[in-house]
C-alpha cells in the first residue's frame, strides 16, 4: 500500500515501451500568520492589494522567509528559476526545474515540510492547503509532463509548431497521452485534487470578484487557463492544471501516466485543441463539443475513480480500497459537521 512504490512500478511500466517521464510541478504556497482565537491573517499589513500579484513591497515584506526556502532549494541542487509573490495576500509561488518523475515527487514532499519548518522559525505558519480562503486565490501544484526515450533523454512530446497540424507543438504521442488524461480525467481528479477543501478551488468565480482561472472541465488546450489540461507556450509539454497543493505527488503521477500510457497503446486522439474562455461558452456549445464537467464534490471525484477499471489496474485492489474507504470517510465527515455558514444563514429564519 505504498503510493511511492506504485509510482515506480507504473515508471516500469513505461520503461517497457522505451519512456521515461519527466515532471515539473509548481509549487504555489501561502504564508500566514495565525492569532490567538485561530484566525488566520497575512504576517504584514501592507500586504493589502486587491490583486498583489508580482508586488515587491509584499515580496520584501517576507524576504527572510523567502531567502531560507529559495537557497535552501538551490543548496539542494533542484535549480530555482522562478519565486515571486502570487496571486493572492500572502501567497507565494516557487518554481524549479524538472526532473524525472519519482525526483521531483521527492522534492515536492520535501519543499512542503522545508517551506513549514522555516516559516515557524518566523513565528508564521506555511500552508498549501487548496482553498484557505474563499475570496482568494486557491494553492495549486500544477503537473507539467513529457515523456523521454530511454536511449537518449529526447523529449518524445516536442516538435516545431510548424510540424504540427494544430500548430501548437505536440508531437502525436503527446496529443495520444493527452487523450488518455481526458478519458479518464474525472477520475484522475480524485487523487489530483484529493480533499473537501479542494473543491472550493475548482470553480469558476465563487465569491472571487474576478474569474480564479480554476479548471472546471475536462478539456485540453493550447495556452489557455481554462482548461484542465494545458499545452503551455512552446508546446514539448502538457500541464494538468487541477492539481492542488494537497497532492500525494506519488498516487497521481502513477495515474496519469498510466492513463496517458493507455492513451499512446490505443492510438487515442483528443480532437482539436479549445482556444477561447471556456468559463463563458453556453452549457449547449460546451455539450456539443464533448467537453464535460470535472467532479464538482469530493464525493463526485470519488465515485469516479472508483467506477474506473484503470485505476484497480495501476492501483492494485487493495490500495484502491484504501484510498476509496478514506475518502468517504473524509466526505461523510464534512457532510455530518454543522458549518458557521448554515447557523448563520437558517438559525433565525426557521
Amino acid at each position: 500500500l505504498n503510493t511511492r512504490v506504485a509510482l515506480k512500478n507504473q515508471l516500469a511500466e513505461a520503461a517497457k515501451m522505451g519512456y521515461g517521464m519527466n515532471l515539473g510541478i509548481e509549487c504555489e504556497i501561502y504564508l500566514l500568520k495565525k492569532l490567538a482565537d485561530g484566525t488566520l491573517t497575512v504576517p504584514h499589513a501592507k500586504d493589502k492589494l486587491v490583486k498583489p500579484c508580482y508586488d515587491v513591497q509584499s515580496f520584501v515584506d517576507n524576504f527572510s522567509w523567502l531567502d531560507k526556502v529559495a537557497t535552501q532549494i538551490n543548496n539542494l541542487g533542484w535549480d530555482l528559476y522562478s519565486f515571486d509573490h502570487e496571486d493572492a495576500n500572502g501567497q507565494f509561488e516557487f518554481d524549479f526545474n524538472y526532473a524525472d518523475a519519482l525526483t521531483s515527487c521527492d522534492r515536492l514532499i520535501f519543499f512542503r515540510f522545508m517551506a513549514k519548518h522555516f516559516a515557524e522559525e518566523e513565528g508564521l505558519l506555511a500552508t498549501m492547503m487548496p482553498k484557505p480562503f474563499a475570496d482568494k486565490t486557491g494553492n495549486a501544484a500544477h503537473f507539467n509532463m513529457s515523456l523521454y526515450d530511454l536511449k537518449d533523454g529526447k523529449n518524445l512530446f516536442a516538435c516545431d509548431p510548424k510540424d504540427d497540424p494544430r500548430g501548437i507543438g505536440l508531437t502525436t504521442l503527446g496529443y495520444q497521452f493527452i487523450a488518455g488524461i481526458l478519458k479518464h480525467g474525472r477520475a484522475l481528479c480524485a487523487v489530483f485534487a484529493p480533499t473537501v477543501n479542494s473543491y472550493k478551488r475548482l470553480v469558476r468565480r465563487g465569491t472571487m470578484s474576478n474569474f480564479s482561472w480554476a479548471p472546471v472541465f475536462n478539456s485540453y488546450g493550447s495556452n489557455n487557463r481554462t482548461n484542465s489540461v494545458r499545452v503551455p507556450s512552446g508546446g514539448g509539454r502538457c500541464e494538468s492544471r487541477n492539481v492542488d497543493g494537497a497532492v500525494n505527488p506519488y498516487l497521481a503521477s502513477a495515474l496519469v501516466l498510466a492513463a496517458g500510457l493507455e492513451g499512446i497503446r490505443e492510438k487515442l486522439d483528443p480532437g482539436e485543441p479549445n482556444e477561447d474562455n471556456l468559463y463563458e461558452i453556453t452549457d449547449a456549445e460546451r455539450e456539443a463539443r464533448g467537453i464535460e464537467f470535472l467532479p464538482q464534490t469530493l464525493q463526485e471525484a470519488v465515485q469516479a475513480f472508483a467506477a474506473d477499471p484503470l485505476v484497480e489496474k495501476t492501483l492494485g485492489k487493495e490500495l484502491r480500497d484504501e484510498f476509496i474507504k478514506y475518502k468517504t470517510m473524509e466526505w461523510e465527515s464534512y457532510h455530518l459537521s454543522v458549518s458557521k455558514w448554515e447557523i448563520d444563514r437558517y438559525i433565525d429564519r426557521f
